[in-house]
């Protein structure tokens, strides 16, 4: 299947307005006003902030969209609206199918660079409580456009690397467990295949940068029990890609697995083995961004130190640095960058 190369995605469809790790709703705003004729729903936060639903396309397949029900996970809100300006070069894709894009499920979370929404509530472990207004919202929208697939993204930490691999997981997918026993239901088959098909056309760009996100059912969180209630819900993780803390180099992958999760979904000619799903090594999490090797701590006393970056709001800027994540031998741990 043909792919979007990277000079073609920069020059057409990326949303030069938005860049970096940190993008709260005013920093969204220009690109939402774009879509201002397709808004369908909207609602505010917990602290009032704006959360818009729009709606593209007249087609028969439905498919719903969103993105940064994690405030500080920005990776997939940059790739859903460079996806969205693919969809207005591509306007024959509207009659096949309808796109309901939420851009910004958390913009509480958002503002203030935090997982969780105003009132410290996690959205994506609110699935049965529902006590958060973000995501009733999320579930109104689920009851009413009855959407035929479902696309949750993410962002991983970097301590994530495909089993075996000494590579960190650019990307990792996800078909959610509806029970304990991570049964294979025919929604999960579903969502394995769209997944399969999308590790298949993209493991050769990224070679052991793929990885498989645990199954482990939470029963309250948001994609097990959409899948539960047998709406195939596709995870996608944005992680690390070497040299790339803004995850630049992430969105445009995330990019590249929207668009062929849904061609998949509207070309019947194409068909993927869901097995193939089991195929993507799983992530392991032994990571860090940097690692002291033999730090002398005592007279006769050395360690290894592991650092992670983690990141503090200027203005409207996430700034690195490095924290420390754990001492100890790390010898079995791998960084992308190492100091003796």
């Amino acid at each position: 299947m043909h792919i979007i190369d990277k000079e073609t995605y920069e020059r057409f469809y990326k949303e030069k307005r938005l860049f970096g790790r940190y993008i709260n709703h005013d920093q969204l705003s220009p690109s939402l006003d774009d879509l201002n004729n397709y808004l369908f729903k909207h609602d505010v936060s917990e602290n009032g902030e704006p959360i818009k639903l729009y709606k593209l396309g007249t087609g028969a397949k439905k498919i719903l969209i969103w993105s940064q029900m994690h405030g500080n996970e920005t990776t997939g809100t940059k790739a859903l609206i460079d996806y969205v300006k693919y969809l207005f070069t591509n306007v024959t894709l509207f009659d096949y199918a309808t796109f309901y894009i939420l851009p910004m499920l958390n913009p509480d979370g958002s503002r203030l660079f935090t997982r969780v929404n105003y009132k410290n509530v996690d959205l994506n472990r609110d699935a049965v409580d529902y006590q958060s207004k973000e995501l009733k919202f999320l579930k109104s929208i689920l009851d009413e456009v009855n959407p035929d697939y479902c696309f949750n993204l993410h962002d991983q930490r970097n301590i994530f690397n495909p089993r075996g691999s000494k590579m960190p997981a650019t990307l990792s997918f996800l078909a959610p467990s509806e029970d304990q026993s991570r049964s294979i239901t025919e929604s999960r088959k579903t969502t394995m295949e769209v997944i399969a098909f999308m590790y298949q056309n993209l493991e050769g760009l990224l070679p052991d940068g793929i990885g498989r996100y645990t199954d482990e059912f939470y029963p309250t969180a948001t994609g097990d029990n959409f899948q539960k209630l047998g709406y195939p819900t596709i995870l996608i993780e944005a992680g690390h890609f070497k040299g790339d803390l803004v995850r630049e180099q992430s969105r445009y992958y995330n990019f590249l697995a929207l668009y062929l999760g849904v061609n998949f979904i509207l070309d019947d000619d194409i068909k993927s083995d869901y097995e193939t799903y089991f195929e993507i090594p799983e992530n392991d999490n032994i990571c860090f961004d940097l690692i002291e090797r033999g730090v002398r701590i005592g007279p006769n006393d050395y360690t290894d130190i592991g650092y992670l970056y983690s990141f503090h709001i200027e203005g409207e800027k996430a700034i690195p640095f490095l924290k420390e994540e754990k001492r100890g031998d790390l010898g079995k741990f791998i960084s992308f960058k190492e100091l003796s």
